[in-house]
């Protein structure tokens, strides 16, 4: 028996992957799903992909794209998602700050560095016309660590989805004073280059299955009362989040999103260099334009 490790936050956004990988399709094959939640993020999946310790990995765009130019070996099979995800500004709950002018001087907590909450804080000093170059940064790990610095008094700002978040902020532990979106489609899917060449058809399989499952889920009426008694979100907080998500429903992929995501990166400084858009992408497992 084989086994295919898929990586990915123990979030909303995951569920279906969850429930695919109960279901466990390809036994008679003699492969074995294996779901592993990893609560520290992008920067941390895609370390995992070049270390050989994952197959499959639900990653964040612009750590993807970063983390590929800077030598990851894996590939894009798919979108996950392709609406964008949106980043609540956090402080403490405790903080007097009220203003997102008042943190221009305030560290920034981060999963780990080429993470999706270390890369949007460049996107939001530039949208806020803070000096970027001088952004300073505390890392922290995952959403766990951040509360556990919000003890201190000083000002800190943590970016995390909003709603993975928003029970935190209902309990006062976290306060949102805003929120950005990102410019591109959130989640790709991503494959170690030793999976595609093993199991290129089986992953095929799995990816299509997912898009199948996500929109079985999408029209079943209790979708929303699973996922707020699985994740603790309040239903009116996961309608909102699936009124504002679209989900990846085929193989299509459009190269551009990954050249507009380069042009952004390399003007925020966090890359050095472009490279071809088909690099992103296995193209003989997506429909690429």
């Amino acid at each position: 028996m084989e086994t295919i490790r898929i990586i990915g936050v123990p979030e909303h956004f995951n569920y279906v992957w969850e429930k695919v990988v109960e279901s466990q399709p390809f036994l008679d094959q003699e492969i074995k799903l294996e779901w592993q939640n990893e609560s520290r993020g992008s920067g941390e999946m895609n370390k995992a992909i070049r270390e050989g310790n994952a197959d499959v990995a639900i990653v964040l765009t612009e750590s993807f794209v970063k983390d590929k130019i800077e030598g990851n070996p894996g590939s894009i099979i798919g979108f996950h998602v392709k609406s964008p995800l949106v980043w609540g500004i956090h402080v403490s709950g405790r903080s007097k700050v009220t203003e997102l002018g008042e943190l221009k001087n305030a560290p920034f907590l981060i999963s780990r560095f080429g993470s999706g909450s270390h890369l949007m804080a460049f996107l939001l000093a530039e949208r806020e016309k803070w000096d970027f170059s001088v952004l300073e940064f505390e890392v922290i790990g995952n959403m766990e660590g951040a509360k556990k610095s919000f003890i201190s008094d000083i000002p800190k700002t943590f970016l995390w989805e909003k709603y993975t978040t928003k029970p935190l902020v209902d309990q006062g532990s976290f306060k949102r004073i805003g929120e950005i979106p990102t410019p591109w489609p959130c989640f790709v899917i991503v494959a170690s280059d030793e999976s595609i060449q093993k199991h290129r058809e089986i992953l095929r399989k799995l990816r299509d299955l997912v898009y199948e499952k996500s929109s079985t889920l999408r029209a079943d009426p209790d979708f929303p009362i699973q996922l707020s008694d699985k994740y603790g979100i309040l239903q009116e907080d996961i309608q909102a989040w699936l009124k504002q998500t679209q989900w990846a429903e085929d193989s299509r992929v459009d190269l551009e999103i990954f050249e507009n995501t380069m042009n952004i990166l390399k003007r925020l400084g966090l890359i050095q260099k472009k490279i071809s858009p088909d690099n992103f992408v296995f193209k003989p497992l997506v429909q690429a334009k």
